[in-house]
């Protein structure tokens, strides 16, 4: 210890030595702070969420629905965004919300969870966009359902009144979960992707099956090679019986005494049932979606 101390004496007075040695420290933890900052994700909950780009909204109005969708993003760790705009460039409502979710790198996971709503009135258009694992939640029917409450909000020209039913939606929906038979439908490969999950009590209800089952076959086997019977025989009765056996062969003959013939219609199935592109599947669970910068995006539109 010393001579370590002398070597720094050596190289650098008393404080010198100390001044870098707290420049390198402060050093090392402002490269600490900005690695944990690189880290953190871009789209953290306490970002804005509200862009009024048609200025519907007061300023009010704004900071309240940024509470709520604040409060939304806490609740189900996935991305809302409210997006207003009266001019899209060009654009539809459904290519403008895409590329507005993509281009702000929203989204909460690495399938980019979340929803996006547009009021578009540029194309006067309202636009649900679910992406991830929102689309199991927000299904077809229900999204319809959203739109149908925010369109009589916006043609009465009460836009806030219009964005806060959408959140509500939204709410509603998480909160009943994701329903029973649910699929995902992808309008561009036709492929189909079932939501599958095990209740507590259905996965208890197996295990106790399986334990029962377990248990019968392994007293069954026990039983069987524990050969109780045989012991209680004697061996010399067992080689008599098997002494006085003896093998008689006879030739059977078999003969066909009648023969009858029934035939039957089988009714031909014309495919009357299931829905376009559902495979059968029940229309009321559908998301019908397609994948574009690796997110799976649903959802649609409604004119006013």
């Amino acid at each position: 210890m010393m001579k370590i101390k002398r070597l720094c004496r050596g190289f650098l007075p008393g404080t010198a030595f100390l001044a870098v040695f707290f420049l390198l420290l402060s050093v090392f933890c402002w490269n600490v702070q900005s690695f944990a900052g690189n880290q953190k994700s871009g789209n953290s909950s306490d970002e804005q969420r509200v862009f009024d780009g048609a200025g519907l909204f007061s300023e009010g109005e704004t900071k309240s629905l940024e509470t709520r969708i604040q409060a939304l993003i806490k609740e189900m760790n996935m991305d809302v965004v409210l997006v207003t705009t009266d001019d899209a460039g060009g654009k539809s409502a459904e290519q403008y919300a895409e590329d507005f979710y993509i281009d702000g790198l929203y989204g909460v996971g690495k399938d980019y969870n979340g929803v996006l709503f547009l009021m578009d009135m540029d194309n006067r258009e309202l636009y649900i966009l679910p992406v991830g694992a929102m689309n199991r939640f927000l299904t077809d029917k229900r999204w319809n359902a959203i739109l149908d409450d925010a369109y009589d909000q916006i043609v009465n020209l009460e836009y806030e009144a219009c964005a806060r039913s959408f959140l509500d939606g939204v709410a509603k929906y998480y909160k009943a979960g994701i329903p029973g038979g649910q699929y995902n439908y992808d309008r561009d490969t036709g492929k189909i992707s079932v939501y599958r999950s095990i209740k507590w009590y259905e996965a208890g209800l197996a295990l106790l099956v399986a334990l029962f089952a377990a248990g019968v076959t392994c007293s069954g086997v026990v039983s069987q090679y524990s050969m109780k019977k045989e012991r209680g025989r004697a061996r010399s009765s067992l080689m008599a019986y098997r002494a006085s056996s003896q093998f008689q062969y006879q030739n059977n003959a078999d003969h066909l005494l009648n023969k009858r013939v029934t035939h039957m219609p089988i009714p031909r199935n014309n495919g009357g049932g299931g829905g376009r592109g559902g495979g059968g599947f029940s229309s009321g669970g559908r998301s019908t979606t397609h994948s574009s910068s690796g997110r799976t995006m649903g959802g649609g539109g409604r004119k006013f």
